[in-house]
């Protein structure tokens, strides 16, 4: 009968290796977050110029992950790279050979005992982060608690593994995975798949030697495997993106594989030359992750081209352009930790979008003008891109929004969301009026009058023109563009009031176009209008934050007369019920 002292004890100590290994994890993400959040951008634009030759997009591959301590996140990074047309595959899975080499830096430096270092970090970490309220420096402090925390964790993890050196039952489980090198490779990439970190899988593992608790034979191949495992983490992240993009972590998933399994049957034979090097069984372990992946680049960085070509094979492009046109272009998920660049990437998006409904728009008049019923379907199906990208921009957005963002981030964010909608909403006053007024002119085969169909594209150029007028205002938050938006707003007000007015005496005077096509005339003219609302709503909130809006447009009775001062510039008022920020 088992002696339940010693039953808890296992708890114990398979409780305090679960929260040490979980407290390694954590800590290495906060490392990779500081980093990609303090320098980012420039991470980015360093990992898009990198693509002149091989030799340099393995050095900053290298570079950029030796920072970053995430084979992964470069991955990721050079997916949506490669996705939008910004990298070739080749180059990319250069980069990623330096990427994998890059990231066994950390493990070389955290193999020696540097834990006198350890509260230091942490001190420093915390002072930065809490004594500063610039971006970069928090982020900096950020970036010494996480390394901090990952030399606490590997102490936590030699000293909670300890006790498991003489345990007979984990020796009865480890010596199946010791005569099967196989599954040990498997078991290895299955660690690193599931901790998402091929460091951190590398560090447990090295941790775990040094206690004596994993053979050093089955530590060899435990990191073959965990190798594999960083090749598998983007490879599945990235199943669910265009073919051109999943490339380079197929590619890179092939070189590392191939690699491991060609390493597998000389993992018992390396470790007496390792031993050479250092005696240690954690330097020895670090050392032969790095050996593995310096191999691996030697061999494989003059066959990227060849494997460009293979992959190439294997993951034709096979998108429609209607397709193509649908998914974003400029969402780039491995920026939403860095808000800055994120919210850059939305608004190039947003335009993008803008773009869409402004052909949308231009094209509607031309289906009244030529009854062309092929171009109202393609109308029609573009109101489907402009609802998929609106429903991809706000959750992109609402993803960003979780991070702490400055105020004027936050404002931004609010921004692009509002103006985003406004077009969606103006897709739909396109889709659901303008094109069903157009079905019907076609369906009756009636015909406007030449007066009516002149001022009916006026007041369509105008509309036009205001759209141009309000992207312009929307990046540049200019004040006097916003007051010109807004003023055209009242100028489009009385046009289409004058027009009315005008088509109603052609009513009086009995024309027989003007009569068969009245409500059409009405109904367009009421569409356009509510268009234009929906584009000056972007203006309000400039020129309410420079002081420029009243708060109502009444006017005064008498009792409060007054009316304004004499000579005072009138300033703009706020349409009734109006936040700023929507449209009438």
């Amino acid at each position: 009968m088992s002696d339940p002292q010693t039953i808890v004890s296992g708890h114990e100590i398979l409780l305090n290796i679960g929260g040490a290994v979980a407290l390694l994890l954590w800590a290495t993400r906060m490392v990779r977050t500081g980093i990609l959040r303090a320098f980012g951008s420039r991470i980015r634009f360093w990992l898009g110029q990198s693509t002149k030759s091989r030799a340099k997009a393995f050095a900053m591959g290298l570079g950029v992950t030796g920072l970053l301590q995430s084979s992964t996140a470069t991955a990721l990074l050079l997916v949506s790279f490669v996705g939008r047309g910004l990298v070739a595959v080749g180059p990319a899975l250069a980069v990623m050979l330096g990427a994998d080499l890059g990231s066994t830096l950390v493990v070389q430096v955290l193999s020696f005992d540097i834990s006198a270092v350890t509260p230091l970090l942490i001190l420093a970490g915390v002072v930065a982060f809490m004594a500063s309220s610039a971006m970069r420096r928090r982020q900096i402090g950020r970036i010494l608690i996480g390394l901090g925390l990952m030399l606490l964790s590997l102490q936590l993890i030699v000293s909670a593994s300890e006790p498991l050196r003489d345990s007979q039952t984990l020796r009865a489980v480890l010596d199946p995975l010791g005569a099967d090198p196989i599954l040990a490779l498997a078991l290895g990439a299955i660690l690193a798949w599931l901790a998402h970190s091929s460091v951190a899988t590398v560090l447990l593992v090295m941790s775990l030697t040094m206690t004596g608790v994993v053979p050093l034979e089955l530590g060899v191949v435990l990191v073959l495997g965990a190798n594999v495992g960083s090749g598998l983490i983007p490879f599945v992240l990235s199943l669910r993106g265009d073919p051109l993009a999943r490339r380079v972590p197929t590619g890179n998933l092939l070189f590392r594989a191939m690699g491991a399994l060609a390493a597998l049957p000389f993992a018992g034979l390396v470790i007496p030359y390792v031993a050479m090097i250092d005696p240690e069984p954690a330097r020895q372990i670090a050392n032969v992750h790095t050996a593995f992946n310096v191999l691996l680049a030697a061999v494989f960085l003059p066959l990227t081209g060849v494997m460009e070509s293979v992959v190439s094979r294997l993951l034709p492009e096979g998108e429609s352009q209607g397709e193509a046109e649908e998914r974003p272009r400029y969402l780039d998920d491995t920026a939403i930790d860095t808000p800055p660049v994120a919210l850059a990437c939305a608004t190039r998006e947003v335009m993008r979008l803008a773009d869409i409904v402004e052909i949308m728009l231009r094209d509607t008049m031309n289906v009244f003008r030529d009854d062309d019923e092929k171009l109202l379907g393609e109308i029609a199906k573009r109101d489907d891109v402009v609802d998929r990208l609106h429903e991809e921009i706000k959750l992109y957005l609402t993803q960003v929004s979780r991070n702490a963002l400055d105020d004027a981030d936050s404002q931004r964010c609010v921004e692009l969301i509002t103006f985003t909608t406004n077009l969606e909403h103006i897709g739909d006053i396109i889709e659901k009026n303008l094109l069903e007024l157009a079905q019907k002119k076609i369906r009756k085969r009636q015909q406007f009058s030449e007066e009516g169909w002149r001022e009916l594209t006026r007041l369509h150029e105008r509309v036009v023109q205001n759209m141009q007028l309000a992207m312009g205002v929307f990046v540049s938050k200019d004040v006097e563009t916003s007051r010109q938006l807004i003023a055209e707003k009242e100028h489009l007000r009385d046009l289409e009031r004058e027009a009315s007015e005008r088509h109603l005496e052609r009513l009086r005077e009995g024309k027989v176009e003007s009569i068969e096509t009245s409500a059409l005339h009405l109904d367009i003219l009421r569409d356009l209008k509510r268009i234009n609302s929906h584009l000056t709503a972007v203006a309000y909130p400039i020129v309410d934050a420079s002081g420029q809006l009243r708060s109502t447009r009444l006017k005064k009775t008498k009792k409060g007369a007054g009316g304004g001062t004499p000579g005072e510039e009138p300033s703009i008022s706020r349409e009734p019920g109006r936040g700023g920020s929507s449209a009438a």
